[in-house]
């Protein structure tokens, strides 16, 4: 037998080893703000930068509308949410590529409130960069003490501040003296009421910005310059306004001397039931003989004006169940879905947009704030048009001072209608809250409220710090209010009269058929 050759065995060629790949890093949770690098090994040479992503959330703030031009950002402009912005890059959640470049960050503000115009519960929305810590104690340094982040929420990646909101709560403060139809009465009615035992004390805002009213008091040239400070203001009714350098007739006096000072003067506001204590400097030169029987001395003549006017100070206007409920009728017409086109600016009556929503409308409560009663007035709606709230407190003032009929809110309201409103001072205005409750209904399983409850205490904290008292304090030096309320006449709104006309029209109308049918 032949031996077999041994068989030879082949040689696989060398197989190319293969890498195991590196386990799946676990995804951070929406609380971690670290991220895995910082377990490497000691052996490495230096460890990997930290890495965040960017965070869909809801931003809390408040702010005090003085000194800015509203919210929106406009070139040129100091506004709220150009701050904002700034603050945000400062602070690290908005890279530099990003700067002032908004729509790349999915920005969106929940309310656009105009010039002065402040705000407790305010919500903007965006893409940010939240880690490390400290997020919100970061914002607020790099924002004036007039601007407050409370927190921030984690939202879902579609949601948006101004879509998603349901409504919006404003609050307008007004003060209880401008509801007095006899208080800080126009000029008109100043003139008519002289020579009669009824006169009307001419107000001492009017007479510093110039609204004067010749020979109120007869031939004479009276002026009262003081210094006041809050401490020496006591008001009756909560309607004291600080009055820094003011007239009682004719031009100013740069020739007044400390010979003509006098220790205390109590002026009455114009037939308003409040007595203003001024203390202080007081200086009154009194030029010509024709006094109209006051006689040479000031105090005589501030003494006779106060006593003229006691008998009405002691019946002293309230907000009481009869005016309150007054008030809230009329408020009450604007609750419902209307044409608003005569509440606002630049809407014309056909542009769909003009109609609004109204859920509620009233006054129920007052507050006293720096020794001036207000009338807290709350307007719940799905969303509102430039000065439109503004307008609508400026005509229900009108409509309660007795300028103008309640059904010219109705005839307002009209599409075909084109009326002039009063438009009330920006400085009693601001947002109180904007709400998300179908977004919280919706999402209520997986993602926390966005809503105020958590901040409630420190929003009531800076409201009463910043937005209440720049409110009382601006009365009392500025006398916004008393000031606008002299401009409510039918001299400047002369359609504040429509409705009495068109009623008087009717009544004619009427009477000549009456007469006709009775001749036939």
């Amino acid at each position: 037998m032949e031996e077999e050759p041994p068989t030879q065995t082949r040689r696989s060629p060398p197989q190319p080893s293969i890498e195991e790949p590196e386990p799946k890093k676990l995804k951070m949770s929406s609380t971690t703000t670290t991220s895995d690098d910082e377990d490497v090994n000691s052996n490495s040479a230096a460890p990997k930068k930290q890495r965040y992503k960017r965070r869909k959330i809801a931003i809390f703030f408040a702010y005090c509308g003085v000194g800015y031009q509203g919210m929106q950002k406009n070139p040129g402009a100091k506004t709220i949410e150009a701050d904002l912005e700034e603050a945000l890059y400062l602070a690290g959640a908005v890279p530099e590529q990003d700067r002032g470049l908004s729509k790349r960050y999915d920005w969106a503000r929940s309310a656009r409130t105009d010039k002065g115009v402040s705000a407790v519960g305010q919500v903007v929305s965006g893409r940010f960069y939240i880690d490390p810590p400290g997020f919100v104690d970061r914002l607020n340094s790099n924002l004036s003490p007039q601007i407050r982040i409370f927190g921030y929420k984690r939202v879902t990646a579609s949601f948006n501040a101004k879509k998603f909101c349901d409504r919006r709560r404003y609050v307008y403060l007004i003060p209880v003296f401008a509801l007095d139809p006899n208080c800080h009465r126009d000029r008109e009615s100043v003139k008519a009421s002289l020579g009669s035992g009824n006169e009307l004390v001419k107000c001492l805002e009017c007479s510093e910005r110039g609204r004067k009213v010749e020979g109120l008091m007869g031939k004479r040239n009276f002026e009262v310059k003081t210094a006041i400070s809050e401490s020496d203001i006591s008001p009756n009714s909560g309607n004291a306004i600080e009055v820094p350098d003011v007239q009682a007739n004719g031009a100013l006096e740069d020739n007044a001397t400390a010979s003509d000072s006098i220790k205390e003067t109590s002026v009455l506001v114009e037939n308003s039931g409040t007595e203003l204590n001024v203390g202080g400097e007081a200086t009154a030169k009194i030029e010509g003989s024709e006094m109209s029987g006051l006689g040479n001395d000031s105090e005589n003549v501030a003494s006779k004006e106060s006593v003229n006017r006691n008998e009405k100070s002691s019946g002293s206007f309230k907000y009481g169940e009869e005016e309150k409920a007054r008030f809230n009728r009329i408020l009450k017409k604007y609750v419902g879905t209307h044409n608003f086109h005569n509440f606002t600016t630049r809407t014309k009556a056909e542009d769909p947009a003009a109609r609004r929503f109204i859920i509620s409308f009233d006054a129920a409560t007052t507050v006293v704030v720096e020794g001036i009663e207000f009338v807290k007035c709350e307007v719940v709606g799905q969303s509102f048009m430039l000065h439109q709230i503004r307008k609508m407190m400026g005509l229900a003032v009108a409509i309660m001072r007795n300028c103008a009929p309640e059904s010219l809110i109705e005839k307002a309201l009209q599409q075909d209608v084109n009326i002039n409103v009063p438009t009330a001072p920006e400085v009693g205005l601001y947002l109180d809250e904007c709400l998300f409750t179908s977004y919280n209904q919706k999402w209520k399983d997986s993602h926390e409220e966005v809503s105020m409850k958590a901040y409630e205490e420190v929003a009531e904290d800076f409201k009463m710090k910043h937005i209440y008292s720049h409110i009382g304090s601006t009365e009392h030096k500025e006398g916004a209010v008393a000031l606008w309320l002299h401009s409510l006449n039918h001299r400047n709104y002369p359609d504040l009269r429509v409705a009495d006309e068109a009623a008087d029209d009717n009544a004619k109308n009427t009477s000549v058929g009456i007469d006709t049918q009775a001749e036939t």
